[in-house]
């Protein structure tokens, strides 16, 4: 059973992995056992998450990574691919939150949400979806989606939100294109999960409030996504494609 999860051998390129999610996605990929890619515009961040894995035993390589431009993209993924291997795994982690309402929002800062949180995982998909056809190994890809693409929350974030239910149908609309090249194409959709980026909104009382209204009564470490990410990463997940798993402590099961 414990070889359904192995990730021995797989190349691993996790997106927005300076910080949160993505250094966690990138250190739970290595002590699965494959090598991880991690790239960011924050050198300096990647730089220690390398080496944190290094010392463990892993491998990381950390490229620049800036997901809204193309020609970064591209640049990273030859990097990537020049230093550690044909890429296997995809994580579109890379993402950011808006700072205004919908009334209030400037058209760049509208821009800036979609380019990265969507368009961005878009370009990711593309570039090393194509590596993946040409190297004729199948691969994994998996997005990081949010509860928000298909339960919205009133005066909250829905920039944010629209980025994410766009996510939703680019991973499904991927899976159909890519299956038939052994290509599976799935989402996490977390709820509100602890980081060092989200603290003072989930100690504020429209945090609390949040909190109390989930099923199991606490927001989610991040801890609580590996299993959804291994299972997607690796072969136990061999017949998931297409597919959303919610890991929100049954948030949308309340009213909020």
């Amino acid at each position: 059973m414990s070889t359904s999860f192995d990730l021995n051998g797989q190349v691993a390129f996790v997106t927005g992995a300076s910080s949160g999610l993505g250094a966690h996605f990138a250190q739970t990929l290595s002590e699965a056992g494959a090598k991880v890619v991690i790239g960011a515009r924050r050198a300096d961040r990647l730089t220690e998450l390398a080496e944190r894995i290094t010392a463990t035993g892993g491998q990381a390589l950390a490229v620049d990574l800036d997901v809204t431009d193309a020609a970064s993209i591209a640049h990273a993924v030859r990097a990537a691919e020049a230093g550690l291997g044909p890429i296997s795994i995809l994580v579109n982690n890379a993402g950011v939150p808006p700072k205004d309402l919908s009334l209030e929002m400037e058209e760049a800062e509208w821009d800036s949400v979609m380019d990265t949180n969507l368009k961005g995982a878009w370009l990711m998909a593309r570039e090393v979806g194509r590596r993946m056809v040409t190297h004729g190994n199948g691969g994994r890809i998996i997005n990081i989606a949010s509860v928000l693409g298909w339960r919205t929350v009133a005066k909250r974030v829905q920039s944010y939100a629209v980025s994410k239910a766009g996510m939703v149908s680019l991973t499904e609309t991927l899976a159909l294109e890519l299956g038939r090249d052994g290509i599976l194409v799935n989402a996490i959709g977390p709820g509100y999960i602890k980081t060092e980026l989200n603290t003072e909104f989930l100690e504020s009382s429209y945090g609390q409030r949040i909190e109390r209204r989930t099923a199991l009564g606490r927001f989610g470490e991040t801890s609580d996504l590996d299993g959804a990410l291994l299972l997607l990463a690796s072969p136990a997940g061999a017949y998931i494609t297409g597919s959303v798993i919610a890991v929100d402590g049954g948030l949308t099961l309340s009213t909020l």
